[in-house]
């Protein structure tokens, strides 16, 4: 696999990656390292870019450091925060055809971690989305099938719990925090790789 990198001007950078430095852990500790014994790794990271694009002959991975303007445009799209500056996106490719792309999004829920993985189609649109690791209670995870109900969602629709997104009793704030990470990977698609088909 080969890597490719953008990043914002240099004195952007600078402050993106100093707020964003925790990202690289995050991920780590979200995908088993330091686990609470309660805590569930369905999948790794290799295992998340290969259910991502099973029929891909290339996974590359394009990282970014946002500019402020391109944070808060992403912010503004998902109606969520962003915790850091530094952005990862997978891209699948067959031949010279692009299979789709993939983000992992991990944010604290309650006190604890999850990282989904959200794969979207060449055009932008939800292909599929995954829990990769959960550290709060299981009593808080929402079943496999809730997950379902974001496929062929795109950046039109308002993705919020309660509205077209079922809640779960017992498991809003995981809901929730869901729903952010798809609307986020759906602003990113937006704000840096829309105009890449």
């Amino acid at each position: 696999m080969s890597s490719t990198s953008a990043s914002a001007s240099p004195s952007s950078a600078r402050g993106g990656v100093r707020r964003g430095a925790l990202a690289p852990a995050l991920l780590a500790a979200a995908l088993g390292a330091g686990a609470p014994a309660a805590a569930k790794v369905f999948y790794t990271q290799e295992e998340a870019r290969a259910l991502a694009f099973p029929d891909a002959d290339r996974v590359e991975a394009r990282n970014w450091v946002l500019t402020g303007e391109q944070a808060a445009r992403i912010e503004e799209l998902s109606r969520a925060k962003l915790d850091s500056k530094l952005v990862r996106v997978w891209r699948g490719s067959k031949g010279d055809a692009i299979l789709g792309w993939a983000t992992i999004d991990v944010r604290t829920v309650r006190t604890q971690a999850e990282a989904i993985l959200v794969v979207l189609t060449p055009e932008g649109s939800i292909r599929t989305v995954r829990m990769l690791a959960f550290h709060e209670p299981l009593d808080y995870l929402p079943p496999e099938r809730w997950y379902e109900q974001f496929d062929a969602k795109t950046k039109d629709d308002p993705l919020r719990v309660g509205g077209d997104i079922h809640g779960i009793a017992g498991a809003t704030l995981s809901s929730r925090a869901t729903a952010d990470g798809v609307r986020r990977a759906l602003a990113i698609f937006q704000v840096l790789l829309a105009g890449e088909r």
